[in-house]
């Protein structure tokens, strides 16, 4: 379809959505036959015209002000229609044309879904002058790459979605564009913290789990705290990130080293400034009032999808009420949508480098469940917005390459207080000889993109991260929970207590944890033997493999011992790491923390991320893809195959960490 005829359709959905619109609002009205046009026709004048000078103004907390300002916008310019034409369309006041504005704006989304129409040529006119305006970074031959990342998504999850029909982008990548899937396995553990520091900075070093203490001083440390993540940054940016060289971020908890920025955890200093990133959702004044309607209309689904898992008594299934709703409305609408922007806006300046994070399905998953409706249905919207991505690509000052892939998959299974009646650090307690346990049981690693992303929207923060309630060195033991792995660190030993002292001061300890039928497999060190794992039918020397009794390791696949072999080399590897069971049949674990459907720990999905590229341009090497470090040595090695061949730091080296 040629760019004057979706601009001539684009223009008959306003008129149409004008007409339903108003004919709704209260204190709006139309005064002839064909009213309904000429407003259509002056809001996209005014919509050309205003909201990209207000994005253009650098303001600080630029997605916080600008987006209350083009909301307010919205309503000026209906209410301006009617100063203008007043022959045309009565307004009562402003507040009558801003329910107007968004009641126009909803008709206007459905009434495209009905006739198949899209804003892909408005949208286009405004991330070409935003670019301009901004100015090109660089207009080469040499290709940029796009990476895209799917929180949370399975290897095989991905493939009974493309068999289903979910994902017919990505499917048609593969069938037509000779793109291909691989599979890699993540590090202990296997969450978003450790596999974005391993992929994006290329070392995930001393980062055991998404919260653990650091005994020195008795803080916790948390992936989802912005002073966290950037200390973490700090400590494990070397120069060599996968954005360096002019790349951008969108949308993560570390940034890569990436010269511009947004919705990024580790740079959250770079939110309070006024920042361009934000300039092309803004410069399009419709995107403010479809981004709330959008945003009720998910809250809506949710309350819906949660009361119909109760009515049917679907199980497992996961607490959904609280502030639940809005968080996954924020993560599913306004910071999705920020970061397709931020991206679009990327590839038309020309940047060489963009990694961009989309964790709705991931968000959606943990409480509905890995593969129930509304949890495919987010993934289903991942996926037009990666086909309008790759769509635009066409227009863009250089050629693109896109890869799509996942920081690691989820396991699904009903909780361990679920199951129990209890939480692991009962279970602790109940089995120290004296003193209290401290429990941090965890929450979404979402919290962090959604409190940032609430905070530059000027709403409240959803879904607050818990806190113990005394000081941790006032308890006896601290319990966090990182999906099905758990941490205990015995306080009252200043170091990393070993086995024998930890049978010495608490003897029913070890022996109480490992007989629990929902413990796969404890992670000790022994002042004799190392580095043990311990199971309730037996323990594996993990330094040499050797075995007595029953391998406990034996269900978490053939490289479970390696992985717990370098958390234990971590200086704040807890004093006893804990890992669920795993039911291969059943492909079911448990969390120490309230999601059903999990990921941090090992077995099942959960362990089985992708890679998805186009394979007439890239190659894998021989081997497994082992650890987020060697994803990093990959991707880094595809980009300067792009743009610096000489540069390429992965060569023909076995991609498993050390």
């Amino acid at each position: 379809m040629s760019r004057a005829l979706r601009l001539s359709l684009a223009l008959l959905v306003l008129t149409a959505a004008v007409y339903v619109g108003v004919w709704i609002a209260p204190g709006v009205s139309l005064e002839a036959t064909g009213s309904a046009f000429a407003v259509a026709l002056l809001l996209a004048a005014l919509d050309a015209v205003l909201p990209p000078i207000v994005a253009a103004i650098p303001l600080p907390y630029t997605f916080a002000l600008g987006y209350l300002l083009v909301l307010g916008l919205d309503g000026a310019m209906l209410w301006l229609a009617g100063q203008v034409l007043p022959n045309d369309v009565s307004v009562d006041s402003f507040w009558a044309a801003l329910l107007a504005s968004l009641l126009i704006a909803t008709a206007s989304m459905l009434i495209s879904m009905l006739v198949g129409a899209d804003d892909q040529a408005v949208s286009l006119a405004v991330l070409r002058r935003v670019a301009r305006r901004q100015g090109l970074v660089e207009d080469s031959t040499a290709p940029g790459i796009v990476f895209l990342e799917i929180d949370g998504l399975a290897e095989p999850v991905l493939k009974r979605a493309m068999a289903s029909g979910h994902v017919p982008n990505l499917q048609r990548w593969i069938d037509e564009q000779g793109y291909a899937l691989a599979e890699w396995e993540p590090d202990l553990s296997s969450q978003t913290g450790a596999s974005q520091a391993g992929i994006l900075l290329g070392s995930n070093e001393d980062i055991p789990a998404f919260r653990w203490v650091d005994k020195a001083d008795g803080s916790i440390v948390s992936c989802s705290s912005p002073a966290d993540c950037a200390a973490l940054e700090q400590r494990l940016a070397t120069g060599t990130g996968l954005l360096t060289g002019g790349g951008s971020s969108r949308g993560n908890l570390l940034s890569g080293e990436a010269a511009e920025v947004i919705l990024t955890v580790s740079r959250l200093d770079e939110e309070k400034r006024s920042n361009p990133g934000y300039r092309a959702f803004m410069a399009n004044g419709s995107n403010a009032a479809r981004t709330l309607v959008l945003i009720v209309w998910e809250v809506i689904l949710e309350l819906l999808a949660a009361a119909r898992q109760r009515r049917r008594d679907v199980r497992p299934r996961g607490h959904r009420g609280g502030s639940y709703p809005l968080l996954r409305a924020t993560m599913t609408v306004l910071v999705r949508d920020l970061v397709v922007f931020g991206v679009l806006t990327d590839m038309m300046r020309g940047r060489p480098a963009i990694y961009a994070t989309f964790a709705s399905y991931d968000e959606v998953a943990h409480h509905s469940g890995l593969e129930r409706p509304d949890t495919l249905e987010a993934l289903r919207k991942l996926d037009e917005r990666f086909g309008r991505i790759a769509a635009m690509r066409a227009h863009a000052p250089r050629p693109y390459e896109i890869v799509v892939l996942s920081d690691h998959g989820q396991t699904q299974g009903a909780t361990f207080l679920q199951r129990n009646g209890y939480g692991l650090h009962d279970l602790v307690e109940r089995n120290l000889s004296e003193g209290s346990v401290g429990a941090l049981p965890g929450g979404d690693e979402q919290e962090a993109m959604a409190r940032l992303a609430a905070r530059e929207a000027g709403a409240p923060a959803p879904g607050a991260t818990p806190a113990l309630d005394a000081a941790p060195e006032s308890r006896e033991a601290i319990v966090l929970g990182s999906g099905n792995l758990g941490l205990v660190y015995l306080m009252d030993i200043g170091h990393r207590a070993t086995l024998e002292e930890i049978e010495r001061d608490h003897p029913r300890l070890i022996a109480g944890l490992r007989e629990h039928e929902h413990i796969g497999w404890l992670l000790v060190r022994s002042e004799r033997d190392g580095a043990m794992a311990l199971g309730p039918r037996g323990s594996v020397r993990l330094a040499d493999g050797h075995v007595e009794g029953e391998d406990p390791l034996a269900p978490f696949g053939p490289r479970a011992a390696h992985h717990l072999l370098r958390t234990d080399g971590f200086s704040n590897c807890a004093d006893i790491m804990v890992g669920s069971f795993y039911d291969p049949e059943a492909e079911e674990g448990c969390a120490f923390e309230e999601l059903i459907s999990f990921h941090g720990g090992l077995g099942g999905p959960q362990t089985r991320p992708f890679v998805l590229f186009r394979a007439e341009r890239f190659a894998l090497p021989a081997g497994p893809i082992v650890g987020a470090e060697a994803v990093h040595r990959l991707l880094a090695g595809w980009r300067a195959q792009l743009q610096a061949p000489a540069l390429d730091p992965a060569g023909d080296r076995p991609l498993v960490s050390s």
